[in-house]
């Protein structure tokens, strides 16, 4: 691997204040987001990727580059659950595991803005429409996951329960964020986005470091939790995704040119959800143990990809295994 693109990752700001909440946890600190605080932010950086995504598809021509990329993704979000589901019936239960391969299957809208971040450093150009992607590639896992639950479980959910499911999928809270960021990006003028352009962009990095502190902090309180479930899901948080992001990287190539897109598509693929799948799974999965997969997700996942696996994907696409 190229040395300068971890060192030039793992000394980003933005990422070192994550450290700095995972160290405020091991010393026992009281140092903390206040809740109202932190969902602001998340709601922030929703809404900025989502509208500057919108400002550059606005001037990008539909290529088969777009159409690629929203194929590519939406394949991923259905394929990765299924595989993954059929692992994890090794070691958990039929609930777990569906609620496991769902959160592996969706994405993590704040791991791709942090990838966006990581790619304005090494200034590596990306295609707008990648937002609409990763918002493409949340419901359909979480679909995939409660199907996967229903055929291989002894209980049955009604065609009612089922549709309600998929609404609140579809309907998310970030998904319509990040959609309508993205439509109404798009519709805007040049001069309408510049007026705002103070808010969406000047001051963006700042908010993102704010943020990951919280998430720091956030998961060094759920490391302890995970260890106590035992080496398989430990390994699975990290193996899984590096696969599934290094396989992507690399047959990326065969479908897309830009090297930012591949990269984007292949933290996608990486990637974990923590916000979307966990909120749908009180629903679909009572009986799943959100202390199994949410800190798969954000303890240990999320600190992977932002640290070690951007630079690994990275360094796949520009030179290959």
């Amino acid at each position: 691997m190229d040395l300068h693109l971890l060192i030039d990752n793992l000394t980003n700001p933005a990422l070192l204040f994550f450290f700095l909440g995972v160290f405020a946890v091991w010393v026992k600190s009281d140092l903390e987001i206040p809740k109202n605080s932190s969902k602001f932010i998340s709601l922030y950086l929703l809404f900025s990727i989502g509208f500057k995504g919108g400002q550059e598809l606005a001037h990008s021509e539909f290529t088969s580059e777009i159409y690629s990329g929203i194929i590519l993704g939406i394949l991923l979000a259905l394929i990765v659950p299924i595989y993954t589901f059929f692992i994890l019936r090794k070691k958990f239960s039929t609930e777990n595991s569906g609620a496991i391969a769902a959160t592996y299957g969706s994405v993590s809208a704040v791991t791709f803005i942090t990838a966006v971040s990581f790619l304005d450093l090494e200034q590596i150009n990306y295609g707008g429409h990648m937002v609409a992607v990763m918002a493409l590639m949340e419901a359909p896992s979480i679909i995939i996951g409660v199907l996967l639950m229903r055929i291989f479980s002894d209980g049955k959910r009604s065609s009612k329960e089922m549709f309600g499911l998929v609404k609140h999928a579809v309907t998310n809270g970030s998904v319509l964020l990040i959609l309508g960021s993205l439509c109404i990006g798009y519709l805007a003028s040049d001069a309408q986005a510049a007026g705002i352009k103070p808010f969406t962009t000047d001051i963006f990095k700042g908010f993102l470091a704010v943020f990951l502190l919280d998430m720091g902090i956030t998961s060094g309180k759920k490391i302890g939790a995970l260890m106590k479930k035992g080496w398989f899901a430990l390994a699975f948080a990290i193996i899984v995704p590096c696969i599934n992001g290094c396989i992507v990287a690399y047959i990326s190539g065969f479908f897309l040119d830009e090297v930012g897109n591949r990269f984007l598509i292949s933290i996608l693929a990486a990637s974990a959800s923590y916000i979307a799948v966990p909120a749908a799974m009180r629903i679909a999965a009572p009986k799943a143990n959100p202390s199994l997969y949410l800190p798969m997700a954000l303890a240990i996942t999320f600190p992977f990809n932002i640290t070690l696996g951007m630079p690994i994907y990275l360094y796949i696409i520009q030179h290959g295994f």
